[in-house]
């Protein structure tokens, strides 16, 4: 454990969006299967994610990670997790049973009688979610208390942790109409209604102490039309407006935010979240300036990818960050959830592979050391001690530049990729003209 214990407020110098979640031996897939297929019950299953989340906000506290997220843990995904918090559950599926985790996996998995949610893949990464089914008639709710659970098992093991939670405008993004929806009916058409349990929830937790929340909104990376852009501008004034609430930290990644960063950054929440990684420019965008006061969450180290940080690079963007706005949180990119646990614990790989690869372990013990470097003087950031090779001997620059060009690099390369793009109409009418819209 290091010396200074985590801030009390779940956000501090250094944070990561989320962090994997099947355990560092697979042990949730196993009771998963075990649970599914009559071998074990319901208290043996529940037992399995007590414990795998007890381990992670333990690990992540003994690495000396600031921030601990909580309410990253899923049995599935974490967009059907928030569609059942609202209680946004398609009708047919309620038949499934009287147990919550029975109707659960009735939407995941089918039934006999019933063909589960659809799945899709979750924007560009290997990971796939279950397109809820929003209808003009699904009445929402803020059933169950999964956020406040974790929120209180972290607290029980002396840990303050900060929930995630899938943004408003993000979850009904990615919804489909529910069969039998009237046409031209769009599920961000019920934005207000979820909103309101929003703000039910943000005054239970605020309830319970939690002094940060964290907002995911990655769907906003995408193109969105002045009508989406007007409702991230509605949701975030009407949730910051709420009280009592905890303080509003809005994530997004997976890329450069284009027109939602004024929008965003013109709300008054009072943290901002960036992908500098694949969208570095924002740090010199003009549309940061009114977060000047406010505190920026800094993306530098990917989630995307296995490969270890350039920590130049990362530590000179940081910088040139915090010469515009005074509070910068160092981070990963996007959530851990795609990288594989810990490096250490793959003892076959070639020692010129390896001295170039950063799992999870290894890319939260890189973003403490940035922290720790960015408070201090400036200087060169020496390699952090995570028993890999020396700064040295990281992978060089030809390499990196071409994983970046494949898509798959965290180097120099993909710190400092242009990301200027046309403004949103002329984006819409040249996609219409080339796809025959």
């Amino acid at each position: 454990m290091t010396d200074a214990a985590p801030p009390a407020n779940g956000l501090g110098p250094s944070t990561v969006l989320g962090y994997p979640r099947i355990g560092p031996r697979r042990e949730l897939k196993y009771a998963l299967e075990s649970y599914w297929e009559g071998r074990s019950g319901r208290d043996d299953l529940l037992a399995t994610a007590d414990r795998l989340r007890a381990a992670t906000w333990q690990r992540l506290g003994d690495l000396g990670l600031a921030g601990i997220p909580s309410n990253t843990f899923s049995f599935y995904d974490h967009v059907l997790d928030t569609a059942v918090m609202l209680d946004a559950v398609p009708e047919r599926y309620r038949a499934a049973g009287d147990d919550p985790l029975a109707v659960y996996f009735a939407l995941a998995r089918g039934t006999e009688q019933l063909a589960p949610l659809r799945m899709t893949k979750w924007f560009d990464t290997n990971y796939h979610y279950l397109v809820p089914q929003i209808g003009p008639g699904t009445a929402f709710q803020l059933v169950g208390d999964k956020p406040l659970q974790e929120v209180r098992q972290a607290s029980a093991l002396g840990l303050t942790t900060r929930p995630v939670l899938l943004g408003p405008v993000s979850f009904l993004l990615l919804a489909e109409p529910e069969p039998g929806s009237p046409d031209g009916f769009t599920p961000l058409d019920r934005l207000p209604e979820v909103v309101d349990v929003y703000q039910a929830l943000l005054a239970a937790l605020a309830a319970e102490g939690v002094g940060w929340v964290q907002l995911d909104e990655p769907a906003l990376v995408a193109d969105r039309s002045p009508a989406e852009l007007a409702a991230v501008r509605y949701a975030y004034h009407q949730l910051a407006a709420a009280a009592p609430r905890p303080k509003l930290f809005v994530a997004s990644y997976y890329g450069d935010l284009g027109e939602a960063l004024p929008v965003l950054a013109a709300a008054p929440v009072d943290a901002l979240g960036l992908d500098l990684v694949r969208a570095p420019a924002a740090v010199g965008a003009p549309e940061l300036a009114p977060l000047r006061d406010r505190t920026v969450v800094a993306g530098v180290v990917s989630g995307r990818d296995v490969w270890r940080t350039d920590p130049d690079a990362a530590l000179d963007l940081l910088r040139r960050l915090r010469a515009r706005v005074d509070d910068v949180v160092v981070a990963s990119s996007c959530s851990l959830l795609h990288v594989p646990y810990d490096l250490e614990q793959e003892t076959d790989l070639p020692a010129e592979l390896r001295q170039r690869l950063a799992f999870a372990e290894q890319k939260v013990r890189e973003i403490v050391e940035l922290a720790r470097r960015l408070a201090g003087p400036e200087g060169p950031v020496p390699s952090p001690d995570s028993g890999q090779e020396g700064a040295g001997e990281r992978k060089g620059g030809e390499d990196r530049r071409r994983d970046a060009d494949r898509g798959f690099g965290s180097g120099s390369a993909s710190l400092t990729a242009p990301t200027g793009r046309s403004p949103y109409p002329v984006r819409a009418a040249a996609q219409a003209a080339h796809l025959g819209l």
